[in-house]
């Protein structure tokens, strides 16, 4: 367990950037970080459950809306398109997050993950006001 609470710190830390903060309250700060560790355990049980639970239905772990996106903008590897769906999902977030998805390839990590769905969120943002859905 100490290997996942360090990962999850770790994601924390640097995915979040909560040490960077500049908050001078400690109500805001508990708040910013609520916040963080809810997207932490996102990132972190995503890596996870990839790699525990592969054959479990991508909507366990992604909206219809991120699914959705994900198909429209990343293209199947020849390598993950007969993977199972959370994976091949999994594997599409990463390579928005700079993953090359190669045969020698590990699988992918927190840090690609973490950059993917960042990007994906803009992307989806981006893609409601379009549809305007947004305020």
């Amino acid at each position: 367990m100490r290997w996942k609470i360090e990962t999850f710190h770790k994601i924390l830390k640097s995915g979040c950037k909560a040490e960077d903060s500049k908050l001078r309250t400690a109500d805001r700060l508990a708040n910013l970080i609520s916040v963080f560790c809810i997207l932490s355990w996102r990132m972190f049980w995503l890596t996870m459950i990839s790699r525990c639970a592969p054959q479990a239905p991508a909507e366990a772990a992604f909206t219809p809306a991120e699914i959705e996106l994900l198909e429209r903008i990343v293209p199947d590897l020849p390598l993950t398109a007969q993977a199972p769906p959370l994976l091949r999902n999994l594997i599409k977030v990463a390579r928005l997050g700079g993953y090359l998805g190669r045969a020698s390839d590990a699988p992918p990590g927190n840090t690609v993950v973490w950059r993917g769905m960042r990007r994906l969120t803009d992307i989806q943002l981006g893609y409601e006001l379009a549809l305007n859905r947004s305020g």
